[in-house]
């Protein structure tokens, strides 16, 4: 499973919004800070807010912030909003339609990485994704 520049962006973005819990942060803020194109930014806020964990404020002192807690949003909710399903494969996909289902013997392999996938994202939290850091000993 490959995750896309996109998918990337948006946990940066998420987590952007997360270090300022009490504040509206402008997309523009967040393109600099994350280095980020802001026309990339504006596609990817939109399915954000849209999923529900983003809230927006328009004006001149408007901006975004999350709505909800970093606690209550994992990484997996923000990739299914931006991304879809979380799929390993293709045919592991809700509606998917896979002729050789009955019979294919990798399927158990395939379906549980898709299980470890989704539980790993879920039990990412956005509170949790700021604070982890690969280089702690």
């Amino acid at each position: 499973m490959k995750f896309s520049t996109r998918d990337r962006y948006a946990l940066r973005l998420m987590a952007e919004l997360a270090n300022h819990p009490d504040a509206l942060v402008p997309l523009k803020e967040i393109s600099e800070t994350q280095q980020i194109s802001l026309k990339y930014l504006e596609q990817i806020i939109t399915p954000l807010a849209k999923a529900g964990l983003v809230a927006s404020v328009r004006g001149a002192q408007g901006g975004y912030r999350l709505a909800r807690p970093d606690t209550d949003i994992t990484a997996g909710e923000i990739l299914r909003a931006v991304e879809g399903e979380l799929t390993a494969i293709p045919c592991l996909g809700a509606n998917a339609e896979c002729p050789r289902r009955n019979q294919c013997q990798t399927l158990d392999f395939w379906c549980g990485l898709n299980d470890l996938i989704n539980q790993y994202v879920d039990g990412i939290t956005l509170a949790k994704l700021r604070t982890m850091n690969r280089n702690q000993d």
